[in-house]
């Protein structure tokens, strides 16, 4: 198998050199283990192998039921030992092993009897490990315990009471719920930790009473509490209550509370207090000047992380209130040249939205400076706030133009570039003057621009704007490059915005039609369409074919849907609601069998969302719930036969709808009550609720015809299908056209369709897997190890394990390098029910190409994580 990931830090990428358990084992730790059982203990050499063990399970390797049982075992004879150090670790692997083995309650009455005993560490750790291994009946049995613990003397006794209370106010609530007055007498302790847990308790307890957490915030202001831990609790439990009074200006509640605790000595307490204000709904300037001041100190603090907390807060209020925040701009100036390059970002956007016109000039070479120091993220809000200034001032377009233009030839990824592109774009738009140079610098940046998304859209907006300039025939090199330089996309890209200057700038047009002609020699079919269409459409000969007005109207027709960059959100109320029919243009050829047959035409709409319309308007499928996903057609017939038929699988959350899109490829004959019959003996989960045969199928016209099956809710059924096209003939008279009025009931056999796990997985990217497998959390994580038995290759057995599953591969990680031992593959998808999956899979191979693989499944929903390991296991 592959090694365990090693985490590094990415600043300090040499730091694992120096870890003491790199490149340890699962097997040899599993080994070193049996210490465990020697009649002497080594509590020194026991701490080391359960530190192993931990390191192990935290970094993402996983025990069998088998391994963990055993371990379990192991451990448990350690609690004969009297080592303090080496008891802590015993409470730390049972409660990290607890999940995976079966015997937890062997170490009940242990536990028990440390919770009892006079060493207060056993107590306060035995607490924690009971709460986390018991269950129900358990619980009631110490619940007693439990609330003695809660007021005892001990602060670290009752921390880890209180702790547990929190966590098994998740499975337990009503047990928990009881605990009320104990906790409430926690509040008022002495100890600062021991009052911030009774608070977070007691605060989750009666969460779902808002008159009762109001009621508690109203009795802790008045000053009984005493961490600062608890009091910046406090503050944000006041401000929820704040929230949900609704009251945006006048008497404010708890206002003087929150304005008190800026004066308060601790220094959490008082940036908690001035983040609270300044994230009141509709605050007053004279309410924010309080929190300001204080924020303003801390910019001058020599702690990075208050330099930082306050720089970032008053980031977010110069969003709304940049006049507010004016005052601080002195001291954040300073704070340019921070050596954090996160303090420094932070105060140059601070800066560029609240600095006047005068210091422009100053903060764009301060700004360049640092430019290629940051990630992506902060360059992204850099020049957003850029763009914002110029639209602030317009006068200095040109220092900003160039700016960005200057950052749009360096190195960054998609999104960076995309956010410069799309504030050129507006500048362009919202100041006229600017609009020369923006376009200069844009046809400079597709000379070199390696995104073919952001190529096409640059040259859409030139063939809009281009030819209102000046001198539009200093942008047709730059255009007419990319016809030679570029993929097919963009080449076709180009010809369009090359005919859109030729409809618009007469004196151009001699020279577009000759640029239009050596297109049409173009290797690419989509690019010597469009060229021969544009030069018939504007008249290749030097007559123009149509009129100039319905020139303009095909090149610059309205979809009326914005598709230029814009501050403000998508309305799909702007979208019309009704869609003009298009006649046809031309008719198939005979005997051609279309990709996609019977498919929803191609339009701006998605595949799902015209699939969804055509099977919402069927009466027998409308109660079936929202369509979840629709495969692509499956062919059922050989090519060039008689009856050209394929099928479209549509997955809803209980049924499953097959729509078999048929042509009739003969044109003597006129099929009539076409219809599917389905053999679903091998897919004993499905039972067919219904059907719907088309009525008639001339020759060459599509018609489809579906059958509905149901399945039980929840489970991924699979299954294999037998399909027989039943039908009746008429034999047509190809003289008149007309049909004969007596039929005959004909089959025919079509291959057989298959209902695979992937069909109820959505493909869906993420654009950052580890953020987003991290903001996932471990709640319903499982991890377990198969082997794949032998192989060609390992890039085999990952293309396999890929169409297996369904997902949408990440980072580039389906592909495997050649002579590779080991592989790790990252996949994203949505599974049925609309619930997110992330898979991590690490795969080895061995010298015999035995492939083995490591599955980790994070999801929203454990049941899925299940069902995942479960698709794997059965295959």
């Amino acid at each position: 198998m592959a090694q365990p990931l090693v985490k590094k830090d990415d600043d300090r990428d040499d730091e694992a050199e120096y870890s003491p358990f790199l490149g340890i084992e699962k097997g040899a730790v599993l080994q070193e283990a049996r210490v465990f059982n020697d009649p002497q203990l080594d509590p020194r050499r026991c701490s080391q192998v359960i530190t192993k063990l931990l390191y192990l399970l935290n970094q993402g390797d996983s025990f069998t039921k088998v391994e963990a049982t055993e371990v379990f075992f192991s451990v448990t004879k350690l609690f004969q030992s009297k080592d303090l150090g080496l008891r802590r670790m015993v409470y730390l692997i049972i409660k990290e092993l607890s999940p995976s083995a079966d015997e937890v309650i062997i170490v009940t009455s242990s536990l028990m009897k440390d919770m009892n005993s006079k060493t207060d560490m056993y107590r306060a750790n035995a607490i924690r490990v009971l709460c986390r291994i018991t269950d129900g009946t358990l619980l009631t049995q110490i619940e007693r315990y439990l609330k003695q613990a809660i007021v005892d003397k001990n602060p670290v006794v009752a921390s880890a009471a209180l702790v547990s209370g929190i966590h098994l106010l998740q499975t337990n609530p009503e047990i928990v719920k009881r605990w009320s007055n104990e906790v409430q007498e926690a509040v008022q302790s002495r100890a600062a930790l021991v009052q911030f847990h009774a608070l977070a308790l007691l605060q989750q307890i009666r969460q779902n009473d808002r008159l009762a957490v109001s009621k508690l915030v109203t009795s802790l202001t008045r000053g009984t509490v005493r961490s600062p831990l608890a009091q910046c609790l406090l503050i944000r439990y006041t401000s929820q209550v704040i929230r949900e009074s609704n009251t945006q200006t006048g008497d404010r509640p708890f206002y003087d509370f929150l304005e008190s605790c800026l004066r308060h000595k601790a220094e959490m307490v008082i940036f908690e207090a001035a983040r609270a204000i300044t994230e009141l709904s509709g605050v007053t300037s004279r309410e924010l000047t309080p929190a300001i001041t204080v924020l303003q100190l801390f910019l001058s603090s020599s702690k990075p992380v208050l330099r930082f907390a306050a720089v970032r807060t008053l980031n977010k209020v110069a969003m709304t209130h940049p006049m507010a925040v004016t005052n601080c701009n002195i001291d954040m100036e300073s704070l340019i040249s921070d050596q954090n390059r996160s303090i420094a970002t932070l105060a140059i956007t601070t800066l560029l939205k609240t600095g006047n016109e005068s210091s422009v000039d100053r903060l764009m070479k301060q700004i360049t400076n640092f430019m290629s120091d940051i990630a992506d993220e902060f360059k992204i809000v850099v020049v957003e706030a850029i763009r914002s200034l110029c639209l602030k001032f317009p006068l200095k377009y040109r220092s900003l133009m160039n700016f960005l233009s200057n950052i749009l030839r360096e190195e960054g990824g998609f999104e960076y570039k995309k956010a410069i592109v799309d504030s050129i774009v507006i500048l362009i738009r919202d100041i006229p003057e600017a609009k020369e140079s923006g376009l200069l610098h844009l046809c400079e940046f597709i000379e070199d621009c390696e995104f073919t998304y952001l190529s096409t859209q640059i040259l859409h907006f030139l063939g809009i704007e281009g030819p209102k300039t000046t001198d539009p025939s200093k942008y047709i090199r730059y255009i007419y490059n990319r016809v030679h330089l570029e993929n097919a996309t963009v080449r076709a890209a180009a010809v369009s915005t090359l005919a859109k200057f030729g409809a618009m700038v007469d004196a151009l047009k001699p020279r577009i039609f000759v640029l239009l002609r050596r297109c049409i020699f173009d290797s690419d079919d989509e690019v010597r369409d469009r060229a021969t269409l544009y030069l018939n459409t504007l008249g290749g000969d030097g007559e123009v074919v149509e009129t100039d007005k319905d020139v303009k109207i095909f090149l610059f027709g309205d979809l009326d849907i914005p598709l230029e960059p814009s501050d403000e959100s998508f309305d799909i109320d702007s979208v019309p609601k009704e869609v003009k029919s298009q006649p046809l243009v031309e008719k198939k050829a005979p005997g051609k069998k279309p990709a996609g047959l019977g498919a929803p035409p191609a339009g701006p709409p998605s595949t799902v969302d015209a699939y969804e319309r055509l099977l919402s308007s069927i009466p027998e499928f409308s109660n079936f719930g929202k369509l979840f996903k629709s495969s692509s057609p499956v062919e059922l017939t050989e090519a060039e036969t008689e009856y050209a038929v394929n099928v479209v699988k549509h997955i809803f959350d209980r049924h499953v709808v097959f729509q078999y899109n048929c042509i009739n490829t003969i044109p003597e004959q006129l099929l009539e009550n076409v219809s599917v019959i389905v053999d679903a003996s091998e897919a004993e989960d499905f039972a067919e609720v219904t059907s719907k045969p088309v009525r008639s199928l001339p020759y060459d016209t599509p018609g489809q015809t579906f059958v509905a099956f149901e399945k039980p809710d929840g489970i991924t059924a699979v299954g294999k299908f037998s399909n027989t096209l039943r039908f009746i003939v008429k034999e047509v008279d190809p003289s008149t056209g007309e049909a004969e009025e007596d039929g005959v009931e004909d089959e025919y056999q079509l291959e057989d369709l298959e209902v695979v796990a992937a069909d109820y997985m959505m493909k869906v990217g993420v654009s950052n897997f580890r953020n987003a497998w991290e903001s996932m959390g471990e709640d319903f994580e499982r991890v377990d190890e198969y082997g794949l038995g032998p192989r060609e290759s390992l890039a085999e057995a990952v293309s396999a394990v890929i169409n297996l599953l369904g997902m949408q591969p990440c980072e580039g990680t389906e592909a495997v390098a050649a002579n590779s031992r080991s592989h790790t593959c990252l996949l994203s998808g949505v599974f049925l029910g609309n619930v997110r999956v992330l898979v991590r899979l690490q795969f080895g191979i061995e010298g015999s190409r035995d492939v083995a693989m490591k599955l980790a499944v994070r999801s929203e929903d454990e049941a899925v994580g299940d069902a995942i390991h479960e698709i794997v296991s059965c295959s």
